[in-house]
C-alpha cells in the first residue's frame, strides 16, 4: 500500500527491501513500475551498508526511509529471531541513516502500551507495557532510536493500531469471518475498539516523510473516534446476513478469563481473546494536527473490507 502511494508521484525513485526467497510475483508490479527491488536479510548488517551504499546501488542517497518490515507479535519464532529483526535491524537501519542524513519514519506499534493502556487514551507520560515478546521489541527498538536522535537522526515514529483494509487476513478478516459463520462469542458488557484504514495510515507515512516535525516525535494512529464492539459487529452482520447478531451469543467476562487461562500457551489466540473482551482505543488528535491526516469513522468506513471479504471467501 506504501508503495502503491509513492508510485504515485513520478518523481519519486524506490528501492524496496524484499526478503530472500519471496515469491516474485508478491513484487513483480513494482519492478515492472521501475522500483528497483533488493533482496537480502534486514538483520545482515554488510546488506544494510550495501544497501545504503550509492556505488553498489546506482542512485543518489536515500532523502527519506521507511522502516515498517517486522516480525509481528503472536507469531512461533525464537526470542532471538524477534530481537535480531525488531531491535537489531531496527538498529542498522538507523544507524545508517544517521551517517547518511537522511530521514528515517519508523512503524512501531500502539503495542508499547501494552496490550491494555493502563490509561485511555495513553499519551507518551503512560507507562510502557512489555506483555509481550513483541511489545518488549518494539519497546526496545524506541529507547535505541531515541539514543540517536540526540546524536543528529531525524525520526519520525508512526504506531498504528491494528489496521484493517483490502488484502490483510489477520483480526478484522478473522473477526467478519467468525461473523459469518455464526462463530463469534461477545462479552456481556460493551467494550470500545479503535483499528485504523490502511489509507488514513498510509497518508500519515508520506505526511511524516513530507514534513519537518521535531525529531523524535511519536504518533498514534487510529480511525477517529474508538468504536462500540457490539454496535460493529451488527453492522457487519447486516451487511453479511441483513440481520443483527444474536443477542444470545454473550456470555459472562468470566468466560474470558477462562479462556485466558486455557489458551496460556498460545498467544496469538489469548490476544485475539483479549481483543474483544476489554477496551482498547487512542487520541489521534497530535497526528491530525502535526500530520494533517483526514481520520475515519470505522462504522460506515469499514464496510469496504466486508465487501472484499464478500468477494474473496
Amino acid at each position: 500500500h506504501l508503495c502503491k502511494k509513492l508510485l504515485e508521484d513520478k518523481n519519486n525513485k524506490i528501492i524496496a527491501l524484499i526478503r530472500p526467497n519471496t515469491d516474485i510475483r508478491r513484487y513483480q508490479e513494482f519492478k515492472d513500475k521501475g522500483v528497483i527491488c533488493k533482496l537480502g536479510k534486514l538483520t545482515s548488517p554488510e546488506f544494510i551498508v550495501e544497501v545504503f551504499n550509492p556505488d553498489k546501488t546506482g542512485r543518489d542517497k536515500f532523502d527519506i526511509v521507511y522502516h515498517i518490515a517486522a516480525l509481528r507479535g503472536g507469531r512461533n519464532f525464537p526470542k532471538k529471531d524477534y530481537y535480531e529483526t525488531n531491535v537489531n535491524a531496527t538498529k542498522y537501519i538507523a544507524e545508517q541513516c544517521l551517517k547518511h542524513k537522511c530521514k528515517l519514519v519508523f512503524c512501531s506499534s500502539v503495542g508499547v502500551f501494552g496490550t491494555f493502556p493502563d490509561e485511555l487514551p495513553p499519551n507518551e507520560n503512560t507507562s510502557r507495557k512489555s506483555d509481550n515478546y513483541y511489545h518488549f521489541t518494539k519497546i526496545l527498538a524506541e529507547k535505541e532510536l531515541q539514543k540517536l536522535v540526540k546524536q543528529g537522526l531525524k525520526l519520525i515514529i508512526i504506531r498504528p493500531t491494528i489496521t484493517y483494509g483490502i488484502g490483510d487476513y489477520g483480526f478484522p478478516y478473522k473477526l467478519i469471518s467468525l461473523l459469518n459463520k455464526g462463530l463469534m462469542i461477545l462479552p456481556n458488557r460493551d467494550i470500545k475498539i479503535n483499528m485504523v484504514d490502511v489509507n488514513t495510515l498510509i497518508s500519515a507515512f508520506i505526511s511524516a516523510g513530507k514534513g519537518n516535525l521535531p525529531s523524535g516525535s511519536a504518533y498514534n494512529i487510529a480511525d477517529k473516534n474508538p468504536v462500540s464492539l457490539r454496535k460493529l459487529v451488527d453492522f457487519i452482520s447486516y451487511q453479511l446476513k441483513n440481520r443483527k447478531y444474536p443477542s444470545w451469543k454473550k456470555v459472562p467476562m468470566l468466560s474470558f478469563k477462562l479462556l485466558d487461562f486455557i489458551l496460556s500457551k498460545n498467544e496469538r489466540l489469548r490476544t485475539s481473546i483479549k481483543l474483544i473482551s476489554r477496551s482498547w482505543y487512542y487520541d489521534v488528535s497530535p497526528a491530525e494536527m502535526d500530520l494533517h491526516i483526514s481520520t475515519h469513522e470505522t462504522i460506515p468506513n469499514f464496510k469496504y473490507v466486508i465487501d472484499w471479504y464478500k468477494s474473496v471467501k
